[in-house]
């Protein structure tokens, strides 16, 4: 049976879930959540997650980047210029090209500036970095933002950290349908019903944080939302049966006693 992976960038991965490193009441806790859910992927706060000062707890002695690949992202930046200048201490300290942009508009929601993403990602591939993109759900930005060079678009379910799951799923379809490079489903899952739901409309991937760090046993949904993404991507290659507003019986007509 040939492997279904999901490549991004130049990188090949077989887990369709990318997990965060906030939340969590600490390193260990978050380490073995992460293990559980089996990604090869996790984002890194570089502005919040200590990954170069040696004197305090590094993220590198619980999550060994030789085995899970780090994903810097600008958590916390409000405007292009922070963005990039985040970005570009990532590349310095760590040589990560493959990174995730994200330059927040309103402190109070989270949502994207679109402007600033949009000029960020702009300036950041013509440098030669491998841009995926938290955005919102426009198709007409996303659109923009693909043919900015970005390697994956990365749009919100919901608000980062509310657990609604996805709210404006005829958007979600369109981008679909548009997007060439990969679709990961970025903020808004909160359990593991939103996962499949992303999975089964054809995203690539989803990436989950605060849904796993602030459940009551982040390990039980670490390994619920595995299982989620697994089964909702076999579910939508399976190509769903046809709706029908009629009953149709399960069993043949024919011989009937």
């Amino acid at each position: 049976m040939k492997l279904d992976i999901l490549k991004i960038a130049n990188k090949n991965f077989k887990s369709r879930l990318i997990v965060g490193t906030g939340k969590y009441k600490n390193m260990l806790e978050c380490s073995k959540a992460i293990k559980i859910s089996g990604a090869e992927i996790v984002t890194v706060a570089v502005r919040r997650v200590n990954i170069s000062d040696k004197s305090k707890p590094l993220l590198m002695d619980y999550i060994n980047p030789k085995k899970i690949m780090y994903l810097p992202n600008t958590a916390g930046c409000f405007n292009s210029n922070d963005a990039l200048r985040t970005l570009r201490l990532a590349r310095e300290i760590g040589g990560w090209k493959i990174v995730k942009l994200e330059v927040l508009g309103d402190k109070k929601n989270l949502f994207p500036d679109m402007i600033e993403t949009l000029k960020s990602t702009e300036v950041l591939t013509k440098e030669g970095f491998k841009v995926m993109v938290y955005c919102n759900d426009d198709p007409l930005m996303c659109k923009r933002l693909e043919n900015a060079g970005a390697v994956a678009i990365m749009p919100l379910a919901a608000p980062i950290g509310s657990g609604l799951g996805i709210q404006n799923k005829t958007n979600i379809k369109i981008l679909r349908h548009q997007t060439k490079v990969p679709l990961i489903i970025d903020a808004g899952i909160g359990q593991a019903s939103d996962a499949v739901e992303a999975m089964e409309m054809g995203c690539d991937a989803v990436l989950i944080n605060t849904a796993i760090a602030k459940a009551k046993n982040p390990y039980q949904m670490a390994e619920a939302m595995k299982f989620a993404v697994k089964s909702g991507r076999k579910s939508f290659l399976s190509g769903r049966m046809t709706r029908n507003i009629f009953g149709s019986a399960s069993s043949s007509k024919k011989g009937l006693i």
